[in-house]
C-alpha cells in the first residue's frame, strides 16, 4: 500500500468515528500508518543482499551452516543451489543466472573460465576433499576395510557419477589403482552426485558407499555408520575451487565471502565438517 492509501485510510477511519477528534490526532495516525507502510516485510526482502550460489553437493552438510554464519556477520544472505559439478556447470554454461560457483574440483569451474563467463583469469582454491568408504553400523560388513570392496557379501556399492562428479571420479581412479575395479564394477550402484550416493548407503540401499568426508563427519553419519578412508596415493587430489561471474550484478559481495571463506579463522573450521583447508 502506497503512503498516500494510508493517508487516506486514516482520513476515512477517522471521519466514521464519532467525534473524530483533534488535528493533532490525525495527524499522528497518518505518521503511525506511513511508518508501517516503510517496515512491511516485503521492504526489508527488498533491502537485503543476496547471493546466487550453485555448490556442488559435497558441501550441502557445510555450506549451509557456513552462509548462516556469514548472514549473521554481514546481512548478506546465500541462495543455495546444490548439485554435481558437472550438471551446474553445463546449468552456468546455458546462462543459469549464478553469482557465484563452488565447484568440487578444479576442472568444472575452469570450464566457466575457457567460456569467458568468470571474471578472474583463473578459480580460487577454497578447499581440498576427501573421499571415504562408508557403511552402516548394522551392516554384516562390519567392521569395514578397504577389502570389504571386494568381500564376496558386498553386491551394491553406491559411487557418484564419474561424468559429472569429481569425487565419482575419484571413486573410479580409487579403484582402478588399488586394482579393484573389475570386481566391483558389477555391484556398482551409481548416484547423480555424491550426496545421492550418500544417501543411498545411508538408506541401506546399497551397503557400502564411496562418499565424501564432509557427509561422513556429520553427526547423523557418525551416529548410524563407520568410515575408512580412501588412500590420497589413490585418485588425483581434490581441489575444491570458486569462480565468480563475470554478469553477476553482486560480484563485489560474491568476491567478499569467498574472502571471509579464505580467512584463517573460517578455513580452521573446514576439517570439522570433512574439508581441509587450502594451506
Amino acid at each position: 500500500m502506497s503512503q498516500l492509501s494510508w493517508v487516506l485510510l486514516g482520513y476515512r477511519t477517522l471521519q466514521n468515528r464519532p467525534k473524530a477528534g483533534s488535528l493533532a490526532q490525525w495527524f499522528l495516525l497518518v505518521v503511525c500508518c506511513m511508518v508501517a507502510s516503510n517496515t512491511t516485510p516485503h521492504a526489508y526482502a527488498q533491502q537485503q543482499k543476496e547471493i546466487r550460489v550453485a555448490a556442488a553437493a559435497d558441501l550441502q552438510p557445510v555450506l549451509p551452516v557456513l552462509a548462516a554464519d556469514y548472514e549473521k556477520l554481514t546481512g548478506v544472505r546465500l541462495v543455495i543451489t546444490f548439485g554435481s559439478s558437472g550438471n551446474l556447470t553445463t546449468q552456468i554454461l546455458n546462462g543459469a543466472p549464478m553469482d557465484l560457483f563452488l565447484g568440487a574440483d578444479f576442472v568444472f569451474p575452469e570450464k566457466i573460465v575457457a567460456a569467458s563467463l568468470a571474471d578472474t583469469t583463473a578459480p580460487t582454491q577454497y578447499a581440498r576433499g576427501t573421499l571415504v568408504l562408508w557403511a552402516r553400523k548394522d551392516s554384516p560388513l562390519q567392521p569395514i576395510t578397504l577389502d570389504s570392496l571386494v568381500d564376496k557379501r558386498a553386491t551394491s556399492i553406491a559411487i557418484a557419477n564419474d561424468q559429472h562428479a569429481p569425487y565419482g571420479q575419484a571413486a573410479v581412479m580409487a579403484l582402478k589403482r588399488m586394482h579393484m575395479y573389475d570386481t566391483v564394477k558389477p555391484h556398482l550402484v551409481v548416484a547423480e552426485n555424491i550426496s545421492q550416493a550418500a544417501q543411498f548407503v545411508e538408506s541401506g540401499n546399497a551397503q557400502l558407499g564411496l562418499i565424501s568426508l564432509t557427509a561422513a563427519s556429520t553427526q547423523h553419519f557418525k551416529d548410524t555408520g563407520t568410515f575408512v578412508r580412501v588412500p590420497t596415493s589413490s585418485y588425483a587430489p581434490i581441489i575444491q575451487c570458486a569462480v565468480v561471474m563475470a554478469k553477476s550484478t553482486q560480484k563485489t559481495a560474491a568476491h567478499a565471502f569467498l574472502d571471509w571463506l579464505l580467512k584463517p579463522e573460517v578455513q580452521a573450521r573446514l576439517p570439522e565438517m570433512g574439508l581441509a583447508p587450502v594451506k
